[in-house]
């Protein structure tokens, strides 16, 4: 299966986010970068790839385990940014940005230690991925416009660990489809 470790917004969180990427589709050129889907809208912790059917329970307990020992924080969503000279247009993150990292650095450790190939540490960096493009886009525009958005503030409360289905069909458009196999409550609550 190829998964993921995230974080995802709540449903009013998401309604924000979705009015604010309507503006942006209303900008000159927004048809030069393919916007996500809503439903793939969230903070990826650790990416995992393609991860063999024997390692998920394992992968599951040590998930499971990183989630008790974080307790609940508060995030919001706020300004955005690139990488790749406009191949990703981002949504930021504030609010406990050093809790998200620990809890990013524990999705990676929980990998490591079930098996799981991670290659090479990379430093955290909170992104909400909006929009991609297969070429090198002048998203300027796009990043001043989201440097005026900040969402409301939520208590992230749990870890999830998704489940990514790359299209198949060749339609252009098709989005990636997710689906949460496992939810974990943070501390130990619930």
């Amino acid at each position: 299966m190829r998964l993921f470790a995230a974080v995802l917004p709540p449903e009013g969180v998401v309604d924000e986010l979705a009015a604010e990427v309507a503006e942006l589709k209303e900008l000159p050129d927004a048809g030069a970068l393919r916007w996500t889907a809503r439903e793939g809208w969230h903070f990826t912790l650790a990416f995992y790839g393609e991860v063999d059917d024997g390692l998920v329970p394992e992968l599951s307990a040590r998930l499971e385990r990183a989630a008790r020992r974080s307790e609940p924080f508060a995030l919001a969503l706020r300004g955005g940014g690139q990488f790749g000279h406009g191949r990703a247009l981002w949504v930021g993150a504030e609010g406990e940005l050093p809790a998200l990292r620990l809890l990013a650095d524990r999705a990676e450790a929980a990998a490591r230690k079930a098996g799981v190939e991670m290659g090479e540490h990379r430093r955290y960096k909170a992104h909400l991925t909006v929009a991609r493009s297969r070429d090198a886009v002048d998203v300027r525009p796009y990043v001043a416009a989201l440097g005026e958005f900040t969402g409301r503030t939520w208590t992230v409360g749990e870890l999830v660990l998704v489940r990514s289905r790359l299209p198949r069909s060749g339609v252009p458009g098709e989005q990636p489809r997710y689906e949460a196999v496992a939810r974990w409550a943070l501390g130990g609550a619930g």
